[in-house]
């Protein structure tokens, strides 16, 4: 689930250090609205350049903010990073065309493309310049053809005996009446040097970063961004756009409405945009440009996210779009004809088409690892919950669609943030995961406890077969603590995180070791034994092995199991399973014990049989509590003001 994770530790009491009086208002644009730029390079050596353009045949140099191609020469811009969303213009802004922009020097062709749903491509405009010194070439195409899908990009060809130099490439639309306002905001908890980084990131394009006014960090940590030896200086190149405040660790959700309160406190008009960023990610500072000039050019106010590329395989897309099914607790699922875990440089394996985003897609929510909303949404439905971390970003989208502001994911605008995959998901954050979930589905869906209750006994008895008593522990004390009521929610999360900890402490399968370094077992005593494939007939195995866990029978006394093959139907036939951990940092021992066992079963079916009789009285508690949890005066309050 997307969100902050990183949010342990104790944190400073509150206290703001560069907040000031900017007031935020509404401006008149100085000539047309840049959309988004043409880059070739990326914002570090890990990322490809062939994400910003691709050499189709010949030689060419990719530079940051510009190319040169070689004679006999071709390079196109229908990559990821390299096409403008037509489609998304075309649906969601009253813009009817745009125009490409750039600077060339020599000799050679500029032809714009176009796609359409199937990914079929065509000439929409081209140019043959001959001779050029630093000449502005503008070449325009029309946003009328893409309300299902397709996109726009530059193609750059030369010839035998022609090169040609092109740079500062810029799509632009006609700029709206008055440009909003746009603040981003940036939570951070001990992620001081990752912060630092986005903000020496930001610093460096803020030249061009036009529709940019503020920069919020809002520091929960110990170890905090201030203490680092280049904060003085990009801090000085930020200048008063740059707010740094200090405050208590209310998690994701507190430090990103840390955001949306100032904007609120400080502007004079609600027509003004927060862009959250999470602080670990690799930032590509355009997108800064194209979510805010996107907005800039909406219709009606939409919340606008970004998309997520996967740190650790920086060609991978992580999904195109994506909601949640609410009752059953699922967040994360791809949207019909949505790219999940697509490598971009890649083809689908079933069309042999290379992997891009041609049709158009409704979201139902987008992570808060770059997300813009407007302050129309605040104004209409409050600010987000005091959920800690964990769906406060699905929550927030599905009440703003409730009031009818729809969440729009921009394709092309993306950060690289790390593989969700490689965490593992017997951490107590899990806690936050069940507990908000359950909190979000009260309140935005028909709420079937009796569905519920079955996806909810599902999971305990996987957790059980499993051995996994921590994370049993762990969906209890969630479900428990939903049926408390809004009261929960009280102090933001703070009083559960530190119990979770407290309570998953006492359950040794949730403590990660050196595989070579196991608590009591020889290391050359440990082998892998591999899982059979998932089993055709599941209920009947399930009951199987069931009973082999009440009567203490096992098929294996010792053994490690890969994380990709820890299949509660495996796993249940050992005594003591040595499992990978998602991270590949380390193991986890799992260790059947029968009368924990027996003991959070009877505790999981009690407190679940709870929710089924006491489930719909409580949704009403949490309904009629929203007004004030969201309001401005209860963050206040949580940020001790």
């Amino acid at each position: 689930m997307p969100g902050k994770a990183a949010v342990t530790g104790e944190a400073p009491s509150a206290m703001v250090s560069t907040v000031d009086d900017t007031r935020f208002a509404e401006r008149t644009p100085q000539g047309r609205l840049t959309a988004q730029r043409g880059l070739y390079a990326g914002p570090a050596p890990i990322v490809s350049k062939d994400l910003y353009a691709e050499l189709e045949w010949g030689t060419a140099v990719r530079e940051r903010g510009g190319i040169s191609i070689e004679p006999a020469s071709k390079v196109s811009g229908n990559t990821y990073f390299g096409r403008f969303p037509a489609s998304y213009w075309q649906r969601w802004t009253d813009v009817t065309e745009v125009q490409v922009e750039a600077v060339v020097t020599g000799d050679g062709q500029l032809s714009v493309g176009a796609s359409d749903i199937e990914g079929d491509s065509r000439v929409v405009a081209a140019e043959v310049v001959a001779g050029a010194k630093q000449r502005k070439v503008t070449l325009t195409a029309k946003l009328d053809k893409f309300y299902d899908g397709g996109a726009l990009w530059l193609d750059i060809e030369t010839e035998g005996g022609q090169s040609l130099r092109v740079e500062k490439v810029r799509w632009t639309v006609e700029a709206p009446e008055k440009i909003r306002p746009t603040a981003v905001t940036i939570c951070t908890m001990n992620r001081a040097d990752d912060c630092l980084s986005n903000l020496q990131a930001l610093a460096a394009d803020v030249s061009s970063l036009e529709t940019l006014d503020a920069i919020y960090v809002a520091d929960q940590g110990t170890d905090l961004v201030e203490s680092r030896d280049g904060f003085e200086q990009v801090a000085k190149d930020l200048g008063d756009k740059l707010h740094y405040i200090k405050q208590p660790n209310l998690g994701g959700a507190g430090g990103f409405t840390r955001g949306l309160y100032e904007v609120a406190g400080h502007t004079e008009t609600e027509h003004a945009n927060v862009l959250f960023m999470d602080d670990d990610v690799l930032l590509e500072p355009d997108l800064v440009i194209r979510m805010t000039a996107f907005s800039n050019r909406t219709v009606n106010p939409v919340i606008v996210g970004g998309q997520m590329l996967n740190l650790l395989h920086p060609n991978q897309l992580h999904v195109g779009a994506e909601y949640a099914r609410l009752n059953t607790l699922e967040p994360g699922q791809p949207v019909t004809h949505s790219l999940s875990t697509a490598d971009l440089l890649g083809v689908d394996e079933e069309t042999l088409k290379p992997n891009r985003q041609e049709r158009r897609l409704d979201a139902g929510y987008n992570g808060w690892w770059s997300c813009l909303i407007p302050y129309e949404v605040v104004k209409a439905t409050g600010y987000p919950l005091p959920f800690f971390f964990q769906w406060d970003d699905a929550e927030y989208s599905y009440r703003a669609r409730g009031a009818g502001f729809p969440t729009v994911t921009l394709p092309g605008a993306g950060v690289w943030h790390a593989d969700f995959h490689w965490k593992d998901w017997d951490e107590w954050h899990r806690y936050f995961n069940l507990r908000n979930s359950i909190i979000t589905a009260a309140l935005h869906s028909p709420f079937n406890l009796n569905l519920l209750s079955r996806v909810l006994v599902a999971q305990l008895v996987r957790y059980l077969l499993g051995m996994q008593y921590g994370l049993s522990a762990t969906l209890i004390k969630a479900v428990e603590d939903f049926l408390e009521g809004p009261e929960v929610l009280r102090d933001g999360g703070v009083a559960a995180m530190k119990e979770i900890r407290r309570i998953r402490d006492e359950y040794p399968e949730t403590k990660r070791h050196k595989a070579t370094d196991v608590p009591g077992i020889a290391s050359n005593d440990i082998g892998i034994i591999n899982s059979a494939p998932r089993p055709s007939m599941q209920r009947l195995v399930l009951i199987k092995r069931i009973l082999d866990r009440v009567l203490g029978r096992s098929r294996h006394s010792l053994g490690a199991i890969p994380i990709d093959e820890a299949h509660w139907w495996h796993v249940a036939t050992f005594d003591t399973a040595v499992v990978t951990d998602a991270s590949q940092e380390g193991v986890r021992v799992r260790s059947y014990d029968r009368a924990k066992m027996f003991d959070l079963a009877r505790r999981g079916a009690k407190v679940i049989q709870r929710l089924r009789k006491e489930g719909a009285a409580v949704q009403e508690q949490y309904k009629r509590a929203m007004p004030e949890l969201t309001s401005r005066d209860n963050w206040k309050r949580l940020y001790e003001l």
